[in-house]
Order: C-alpha cells, then structure tokens, then sequence
C-alpha cells in the first residue's frame, strides 16, 4: 500500500499529477480541494464555513480539515493507498495525519513535493483561472495571497517529512509525462 503526499504550491500540477497517478497505482484520490467543493456543492454548513476562508485565499482551519480527511478514510476501508493533494497543508496537520493514520494502522511512505518558480505559478494558475471558476485562480491579489500563505504556513510541511527522510523533490517544470516519470521512479523505489 502506498500513501503518499503529493505537495508543492498552488498551480505546481498537483492536480494533474494526481490523475496519473491514481490511474497508474489504483489510490485513491483524497483532495482537501475536492472534498470542499463536495461540501460547497451541497450546500453544507461546512461549505459555506470553508467556501469562506477559500474566497479570501487563506487556508480552512485544521480541526475541519482533519475531521473531513478523517470521514474520506473511514469511507474507503478498501483502498490500494492514498495520495494526498493539498494536504496536509501545515505542520499541525502533518501531525495529525500520522496520527490519525497510525490508529488505522497505517503511515506515510513519502512526499513528493514538486518544485516550480514563482513566475511560472502565477501564470499557471491565471491560465487556470480561465476555466477553473475559482475566484482564487482569477484575482492577481488573491494568487499573491495564495503563494504567499503556501510559503509561510505550508512550505514548513516539507522540513516535517524530511526530518523522517520521506521527502522527494522533483522538478515541476517541463513535460507533463517527464515529470510524471520522475514522480513514479520515486513511489517505485519505495
């Protein structure tokens, strides 16, 4: 069974990634991103508390976060293994993660952080925001807000997992099949 964290910053093709590589190894797909538009989408008072935060481009506070990963585990008993997307997004999460999942008798195997110039993420991202309807991928401001919140509470995540010896970098920038190349020799040599 492999778990895995999927990590870089807003617009680093975590998204796209995860596509390939739920196909490839049969995990399954736990976004925090996704589950909150589940809520959104039904209108759930989780929803809207988190369509708030999401709005202003900062992150939805840990006890909710945990507590929807939590249920996402509890649902897929079954499951090959788990790639993380966009969580666990601060150090305090990364804690109760390993915890929540030793208690399912489980841990992580490593992360994957991808690695992409700020430059190129703002582009992304506006690209992105073509399609999206994400007001957080439209407004230049909120994409500042976003990179900068990625920096200063979530970047420590990596420290967390190297300080275990689970972190991978791996260039984002380039083709869409080399970097997932790259991301797959990294989960085959676990």
């Amino acid at each position: 069974m492999y778990n895995i964290v999927l990590f870089g910053p807003p617009g680093a093709g975590k998204g796209t990634q995860s596509e390939k590589l739920i196909e490839k190894y049969g995990l399954t797909h736990l976004s925090t991103g996704d589950l909150f538009r589940k809520h959104l989408g039904e209108g759930t008072e989780l929803g809207q508390l988190a369509k708030k935060y999401m709005n202003e481009g900062r992150l939805v506070p840990d006890e909710v976060v945990i507590g929807m990963v939590e249920d996402k585990i509890n649902e897929t008993k079954d499951a090959r293994g788990f790639i993380f997307d966009g969580f666990p997004r601060t150090t305090a999460q990364a804690e109760a993660l390993d915890e929540m999942l030793s208690h399912h008798k489980l841990q992580i195997n490593g992360m994957i952080a991808l690695d992409v110039p700020e430059e190129v993420l703002r582009v992304r991202i506006k690209e992105r925001g073509k399609t999206s309807n994400r007001v957080d991928d439209q407004d230049d401001e909120k994409i500042n807000t976003r990179i900068k919140v990625y920096l200063d509470e979530t970047l420590p995540v990596a420290d967390y997992y190297a300080s275990q010896s689970k972190l991978q970098k791996i260039n984002g920038v380039g083709e869409i099949n080399q970097i997932f190349n790259d991301i797959t020799s990294v989960i085959d040599s676990y």
